[in-house]
């Protein structure tokens, strides 16, 4: 099933969160850090990256989690991307929305940022800064990607963005 895009608006900062690629289940003995991405995962990051494409989106900079299916979503979208400067954050994994909410703030000088990473913070981070709340939100599967906009010179937020789109695979 396809995702649903709405209209883009032209806004001087953009925050893209994507949620990384479907995984394979742990190997006994295992540690979630380390999974690796599953066929329907790969499957995924092509589909993801054709949209990244469509849209035009291109950050200039991206934060992303050093755990396995992170690092391997980023490698194989990045051919949608126009060269970012990326950087590898450990707090991602396993960080509250208010934990990536304050990786972004000192980016706030780029007009669009990037953070690929986990859920429940992403989707926790897309509700908290489109509406302010972080319960009630739809949610965001593997491979999903969420385009918020923010007001030239907005201090990241509750309530600050817009939904600018809004995929999935």
């Amino acid at each position: 099933m396809s995702g649903e895009d709405t209209a883009a608006t032209s806004q001087a900062r953009r925050v893209i969160l994507l949620r990384h690629a479907h995984a394979e289940n742990d190997a006994p003995g295992g540690r979630d850090f380390d999974r690796a991405l599953s066929q329907l995962g790969q499957e995924q990051c092509a589909q993801a990256a054709a949209w990244l494409q469509t849209q035009g989106l291109q950050p200039k900079k991206v934060l992303c989690s050093p755990a396995r299916r992170c690092e391997q979503t980023l490698a194989l979208v990045s051919s949608a991307l126009n060269g970012p400067a990326i950087a590898f954050e450990p707090r991602i994994y396993e960080a509250t929305p208010g934990d990536l909410l304050s990786l972004i703030e000192p980016h706030v000088d780029v007009d669009c940022v990037m953070l690929v990473g986990h859920n429940p913070g992403l989707e926790g981070l897309a509700a908290l800064l489109a509406s302010g709340r972080l319960g009630g939100h739809r949610g965001m599967p593997t491979a999903s990607i969420a385009c918020l906009s923010l007001p030239s010179g907005a201090a990241l937020e509750p309530d600050v963005a817009s939904m600018e789109a809004f995929w999935w695979p």
